[in-house]
């Protein structure tokens, strides 16, 4: 049996009709950039998410980089952060000028390590970006801690974890700006790029809309800004499939204790953690193994689609530290060898129970 690693045309199919209809509709009102559809679809997600603003924009490499523009990050600044996240984190961070600080991970979550941050703030320290990685929330109490003490900014980079919650706290309640992406792979993809930002800021809305848009609030009058939107096409699918986020959340949950119950007694993987009190969505299910690449290379070649996600650290990327020779002397042995170890296997909602087994049982077949 082939196992894919995305289940997008399955979930088209299982939304057709609503999402067709959601497409046509968007086709036929001939508003398609900053239209009523867009518009209807911030409202929803906000209250989704609990926050009182959310805007849409192009990806969310740029709902990064529009945040750190709004917030008056720049040249000059340091935005502590992590090397094992998708390369758009530190990305926007250098679009703005500013100089990303990596520290260390956690090593059972592979979240940021907290007791790291303080370490790392200089006077030239402006924010802290919190990725949730793979689908786990980051200990935000703690950031949120830290960050006051410090008068510092808090983004989180919520990319892989909508729907995720901590014991007692959502994503956006205690940080300046949440930003996510909608790319077809995450929780919550339309067929294409989008992302958004959500905030309770009063102020950064209209600073956000208006970089979004050419600089632009009202028809013909602009400041400098750019090209950054949401079209209502990507906003229609959205909210179709807005009304689905927590049934395929509870859905990846479900298949990944089956995974977790089908290769716990396997003394050769690290499985993923989820945190007492945690809501872990899984965007992706990381086991980590020593011998990484024979392990994927045997599982490709027995039709399961693994991936791997992320095997270069940022701070090891070809080319780094560009510019900032400083840069070279980061060393962080545990990104470094959650990186060289990580495998993500197949996780997708519309996974079939025999697709779930197939895996479990290539998975035990290797045998280490």
């Amino acid at each position: 049996m082939k196992v894919g690693f995305y289940g997008h045309v399955r979930q088209y199919h299982n939304l057709k009709e609503e999402i067709d209809a959601a497409i046509l509709e968007v086709l036929e009102s001939g508003k398609y950039v900053t239209g009523p559809t867009l518009a209807r679809f911030e409202k929803e997600l906000a209250a989704y998410w609990g926050t009182k603003h959310a805007i849409g924009c192009n990806s969310g490499t740029d709902a990064l980089w529009l945040s750190f523009l709004a917030l008056g990050i720049g040249p000059g600044d340091e935005v502590i952060t992590v090397a094992n996240t998708f390369f758009a984190t530190a990305e926007a961070i250098w679009f703005v000028g500013a100089k990303p600080v990596f520290v260390e991970i956690e090593p059972k979550t592979c979240n940021v390590d907290v007791s790291t941050i303080e370490a790392a703030i200089t006077d030239k320290t402006r924010a802290i970006v919190a990725v949730h990685l793979y689908g786990q929330l980051v200990d935000m109490p703690a950031v949120a801690e830290i960050a006051k003490k410090h008068d510092l900014l808090v983004i989180e980079d919520c990319a892989q974890a909508i729907d995720a919650a901590g014991p007692d706290f959502r994503s956006g309640e205690l940080s300046d700006v949440v930003c996510t992406s909608f790319i077809i792979q995450k929780n919550l993809g339309t067929f294409g790029d989008s992302g958004a930002v959500m905030t309770n800021r009063d102020d950064l809305p209209d600073r956000i809309g208006a970089l979004r848009n050419h600089g632009s609030l009202k028809r013909s009058h602009h400041t400098m800004g750019y090209n950054s939107r949401l079209d209502d096409l990507h906003a229609g699918i959205l909210s179709v499939k807005l009304k689905q986020i927590s049934e395929w959340s509870d859905r990846r949950r479900e298949i990944a204790a089956m995974y977790t119950a089908g290769l716990k007694h396997l003394p050769w993987i690290k499985l993923p953690c989820e945190l007492p009190g945690y809501r872990h969505v899984y965007h992706l299910y990381v086991i980590e193994v020593d011998r990484r690449d024979a392990m994927l290379g045997y599982l490709n070649d027995s039709g399961i689609d693994a991936k791997t996600h992320y095997p270069i650290a940022i701070h090891k990327q070809e080319g780094f530290p560009w510019g900032n020779p400083s840069d070279g002397d980061v060393c962080l042995p545990l990104t470094e060898v959650h990186a060289a170890s990580v495998i993500s296997l197949p996780m997708f909602p519309e996974l079939t129970q025999g697709e779930i087994d197939c895996v479990i049982e290539t998975v035990c077949a290797w045998g280490g």
